[in-house]
């Protein structure tokens, strides 16, 4: 979980006052000097570590104000203790914000999972196992089947349910190899379905994916599509990528 506990108020002020103070300095002087875009360069990188709930609570007239009390060598309008306080507090307010949105997201997450595997296992094609995982065959083969303790290379796409790819073997440029002990229920129950030589569309729910923590791009209670080809069973000694 993305989380914000321990982010001081002072940190997260100067942060996010470098970036709408130099921000708003280089766009005047359209970036002509090198301070200039050194400027807009630091302001671009310390802003955008603040989170868009955190940057949501803040005044950027008093961020700003404070950054320039700062760098002017001015006396801040809080001591360091006041601001640790200040800090503490403001940092479980927004831990508990981000966990009521991540639990909001979560439940919408799974309603919306629910929905369309109810609907999509009556598709003409889906298959779906005893662990709710469904499945189409887009390329049958007749090659052997790897097991649970072996190693695969394959081709892959992996998406949300609206589509967006978040991880994809082709746009890397190369096929993935991994154990099937190393990935996701999922991945593992699925890829011990396919011949060697086949290509499968699957719809994983969120309990056999990343459930309930989600996973960079792929928030709580993803049900994910991948379109996989299965392209050889690999020596293990050839493992390397477990990241689905």
């Amino acid at each position: 979980m993305k989380s914000v506990a321990r982010m001081t108020l002072t940190a997260a002020a100067v942060s996010m006052a470098f970036g709408m103070a130099f921000s708003a300095s280089a766009a005047n002087s359209q970036l002509n000097t090198e301070k200039d875009k050194n400027s807009y360069m630091v302001g671009m990188s310390m802003a955008g570590n603040i989170p868009a709930p955190v940057a949501q609570e803040l005044d950027p007239a008093v961020v700003s104000r404070a950054v320039s009390d700062i760098l002017s060598g001015k006396t801040p309008a809080l001591t360091p203790e006041e601001a640790q306080t200040i800090g503490t507090a403001f940092s479980e307010k927004m831990k508990t914000k981000m966990q009521a949105a991540e639990k909001k997201a979560a439940a919408a997450n799974k309603a919306e999972g629910d929905a369309f595997l109810a609907k999509n296992r009556t598709a003409s094609g889906v298959h779906v196992t005893a662990s709710g995982l469904q499945y189409k065959v887009d390329k049958n083969a007749s090659g052997p089947k790897p097991t649970a303790e072996e190693t695969v290379q394959v081709n892959y796409k992996g998406s949300l349910l609206d589509d967006t790819v978040f991880d994809s073997s082709y746009t890397r440029g190369e096929p993935a190899t991994f154990p099937l002990s190393g990935v996701i229920p999922g991945w593992s129950e699925a890829l011990q379905l396919m011949p060697v030589g086949s290509k499968y569309t699957f719809w994983i729910p969120s309990n056999l994916a990343y459930g309930e923590n989600g996973a960079g791009p792929i928030g709580p209670n993803s049900t994910l599509k991948f379109e996989v080809e299965l392209l050889k069973i690999a020596p293990a000694a050839a493992s390397g990528d477990s990241k689905k």
